[in-house]
């Protein structure tokens, strides 16, 4: 059950670091905001749809109709997590707040978790919760265009490059402004692999903006309105021509190259491209709360994953992860604790 029009101090925080503090200072807080996103109406029972329970005074309940014990963590891309609430929702935090979001290593460090291992997958599992299920296409009149994402290689430039990832780009045409965005990793540039991605990102009626590509025509057939713009017959640049889908192909690799450094995997490079699509398309939003709220209410939906999930081509990395010392701590610290006398005053 999703609230249609969450209000800032009362569904979420406001747009504020300080806010995110006051609101969530201990891991009991966590917990009990997600419970209320997870059962907005009052507590539901995964196992067998009973709404009579009784809680504990850790959080959890006690079904009264099959006697399971529920979390609001349990199913939820939160389970059987051992990382504290309170770093899982900074994490939410700095990586919906910011418009550069914030890489694994930056993380670390700005949290002081002690294993970047643990942070990189943190992230990876809210980039999952990012793409709702059912969500809406894009509509009216719909720019699309391919690029490609990696370094600069040798060899041939342009369609057919060797060493970069292939990336589908559709932007909406708000006016003089840009709507919505979606990108998608594809194989290849065939008319029935653009025809799959428009069909699964664009509403059937819509104008379809293309260059001269001849798998375009194809690729639209009778459920859009195609209208190319060849870029050789026109006397004008690519960009000129179709300035939403460059606009937004350039930000998306200036992001790539400055917060992450380039350092992304073709095997990970969707759930970035998902990242940046979730910001991108609340840009508009007037409070940043808005932002984690939606992302932890997209996340109490979703599947747990684990970290081999995640993990693609392993063994393939140029570097090597240090060994941990012996008296490296396993678990991370919560954020939660005592506040401290003014330690800047020792006692002399």
């Amino acid at each position: 059950m999703s609230r249609a029009v969450p209000r800032a101090g009362i569904d979420h925080p406001g747009g504020s670091y300080a806010d995110l503090l006051a609101w969530f200072p201990d891991d009991a807080s966590c917990l009990d905001y997600l419970d209320w996103l997870r059962w907005p109406a009052g507590f539901s029972c995964p196992f067998c749809g009973g709404a009579v329970a009784w809680r504990y005074r850790d959080g959890r309940w006690f079904c009264a109709g099959c006697a399971h014990r529920v979390s609001a963590t349990a199913g939820t891309l939160f389970h059987g997590t051992r990382t504290p609430l309170t770093i899982w929702f900074a994490a939410a935090w700095y990586m919906t707040s910011q418009k550069q979001g914030i890489s694994a290593l930056g993380l670390k460090r700005v949290l002081g978790v002690g294993s970047e291992q643990t942070v990189w997958a943190m992230l990876h599992r809210y980039r999952t919760a990012m793409v709702r299920p059912g969500r809406d296409r894009l509509a009216g009149t719909v720019e699309a265009d391919e690029t490609f994402v990696g370094g600069p290689e040798p060899g041939r430039p342009g369609r057919g490059a060797l060493g970069k990832t292939l990336v589908e780009v559709a932007v909406e045409q708000d006016g003089p402004t840009l709507g919505r965005c979606r990108m998608q990793v594809i194989a290849d540039t065939t008319a029935p692999t653009l025809r799959a991605f428009l069909l699964a990102h664009v509403e059937p009626g819509s104008v379809v903006l293309t260059d001269g590509f001849t798998s375009y025509p194809a690729a639209c057939g009778a459920e859009y309105v195609h209208r190319p713009e060849p870029i050789a017959t026109s006397g004008r640049q690519a960009h000129e021509l179709l300035p939403g889908v460059h606009r937004v192909a350039a930000l998306t690799k200036r992001w790539l190259l400055g917060t992450h450094q380039g350092g992304v995997k073709p095997g990970h490079l969707q759930a970035y491209l998902d990242e940046f699509t979730f910001r991108f398309n609340r840009r508009r939003s007037r409070a940043r709360g808005m932002l984690f709220y939606r992302l932890l209410e997209q996340a109490v939906h979703s599947d747990p994953r684990t970290y081999r999930s995640f993990v693609v081509d392993p063994g393939s990395s140029r570097r090597t992860m240090p060994v941990p010392p012996s008296g490296k701590r396993v678990h991370c610290t919560s954020l939660a604790g005592a506040p401290l006398d003014r330690p800047w005053r020792p006692a002399r």
